[in-house]
């Protein structure tokens, strides 16, 4: 996969592949390319060379809602929450997808995970606080009933009570067998709950492993855990 803004090349012949029921993490530093291979993958952002291949067929030319229509969910960098709409209207934006019967079920599920939400679900959704609109953007992509979850930088910006609360949800959604892709500088606690990792550097992946193995790699310890 490559990609591009203007002349600047973010992605530079990446390769990695996710199997069903997998936690993958990508790590690096701010700038390395995580937030752009994301939003390739999604459609969001224009596939400038190379193939993205999903459940068997070749996704590279559709529209990011085909895709979405496909079962690629996102869960953006910075939340991105529609603030004048209520937290309950984001969450059905996250379904539009879905047949309108399914819908009513799927938010209580939503509220089940997240009791903040349904307690403050007529309010607008810029009125949360960051953790809480974390949580909103998380339910809006779960919504659409993911095959695969894009995570992308799901703790930043947040206390680090916060920060435990939201790796709690994703190791909740792994142990349901979901298949995420979590791009993170938190890199310590995103290798912990990964089955694999990948480590990218501008547009490049360096090293790739098992999150343990990654956690224990000396490059890794230094550039990324502090340790």
């Amino acid at each position: 996969m490559e990609s591009a803004y203007g002349r600047i090349q973010a992605l530079k012949g990446i390769s990695l592949s996710v199997r069903r029921g997998e936690t993958v993490a990508l790590v690096g530093a701010n700038g390395a390319g995580k937030t752009t291979f994301l939003r390739t993958l999604s459609g969001v952002h224009p596939l400038q060379g190379g193939k993205i291949v999903f459940d068997g067929e070749d996704i590279s030319r559709l529209r990011a809602d085909m895709r979405m229509r496909r079962g690629i969910c996102q869960s953006p960098e910075g939340r991105q929450v529609f603030g004048p709409l209520s937290i309950e209207d984001n969450l059905r934006l996250g379904g539009y997808t879905q047949p309108k019967p399914q819908v009513a079920s799927d938010l209580e599920r939503i509220y089940s995970m997240f009791p903040i939400l349904k307690e403050k679900r007529a309010l607008p959704a810029g009125t949360l606080s960051g953790g809480q609109q974390q949580m909103l953007a998380i339910g809006r992509a779960l919504m659409g009933r993911p095959k695969l979850l894009l995570l992308d930088e799901p703790s930043m910006g947040l206390a680090p009570l916060l920060v435990e609360e939201v790796f709690n949800v994703v190791k909740s959604l792994k142990a349901q067998g979901m298949t995420l892709i979590l791009a993170e500088q938190n890199a310590f606690s995103a290798l912990a709950l990964a089955d694999r990792g990948y480590v990218l550097e501008t547009g490049h992946i360096t090293l790739t492993g098992s999150g343990r193995e990654l956690i224990e790699n000396e490059q890794v310890r230094a550039a990324y855990l502090g340790m």
